[in-house]
């Protein structure tokens, strides 16, 4: 989770508790990588009914602040008003708030509920995605062209989160320590390659239903290996967005709004 923040916070009004609590609150944006963080951050702080937010600004105990909390698959930002209840300079620095009575404890306490219910109302289906792959750009360019495209392809019933792993021992570490929806992976790899990564999730009963969509420049030799070790899907590098797309759709059986083209299998 990152916040970010925008407003103003004029120093002048601090000697006057009954002029803080009428000023305009300070607009802070929460940015949570999905909505489980959420849910865990505020279950974390469920003894003072707030969050724990990520900030260098310096704040006051009493402080009114606006929070805008958002993540992937949140159809739109939410805005709750809590105050600020104590404070962390040392370490990770930040700022605990307190939601206030009323609406705002109200629609956070829904929002909670909502969010573990995954009710389609609030939260679009979450698409959790693992990218391997030991190059940057391709890294970068398979996330942006996925998420560039999402509606085009899918509709607004879904929205993709990206976590990114640079070899295969990093790849198995994410993948014990979370839970993916589908895995886009480079065949050939430092310290532990593809194949072998796709055999470890095979063989382990936490992971081994789990989507795999291999890819490399490789040729027929690393679609071979890729495939002889549990892949559902081969694609040859330099893939097309599309081809990709199409490959996710039918992997995770989404029902496509565009027209379906061929994939590399």
């Amino acid at each position: 989770m990152s916040g970010g923040q925008t407003g103003s916070d004029d120093p002048g009004e601090r000697g006057s508790e009954k002029r803080r609590e009428t000023r305009t609150p300070v607009v802070l944006r929460v940015d949570y990588d999905g909505p489980d963080e959420l849910v865990f951050d505020y279950t974390d702080n469920l003894s003072s009914r707030g969050v724990f937010l990520k900030t260098a600004r310096s704040f006051a105990i009493g402080d009114r602040v606006r929070l805008m909390l958002s993540f992937p698959g949140l159809l739109e930002p939410i805005g709750l008003e809590g105050t600020v209840r104590w404070t962390r300079d040392e370490g990770e620095a930040g700022v605990g708030v307190e939601f206030e009575d009323g609406d705002s404890r109200r629609r956070i306490d829904t929002l909670i509920q909502q969010i573990r219910d995954r009710d389609p109302r609030v939260v679009n289906r979450l698409i959790r995605v693992l990218v391997v792959e030991d190059n940057p750009h391709v890294a970068r360019l398979i996330q942006a062209g996925m998420l560039g495209s999402t509606e085009r392809y899918f509709g607004d019933r879904l929205a993709f989160n990206f976590r990114t792993a640079t070899n295969g021992r990093e790849a198995l570490d994410l993948l014990g320590n979370d839970t993916f929806d589908a895995l886009i992976i480079d065949v050939y790899l430092p310290i532990l390659d593809g194949a072998s990564v796709i055999t470890h999730v095979r063989q382990n009963a936490a992971t081994r239903a789990l989507p795999i969509v291999a890819v490399s420049a490789g040729g027929d030799s690393a679609r071979d290996s890729a495939m002889a070790a549990g892949a559902d899907f081969f694609i040859e590098k330099p893939m097309r967005l599309r081809q990709l797309l199409d490959t996710m759709g039918k992997l995770l059986d989404l029902d496509e709004e565009g027209e379906s083209g061929s994939t590399g299998a």
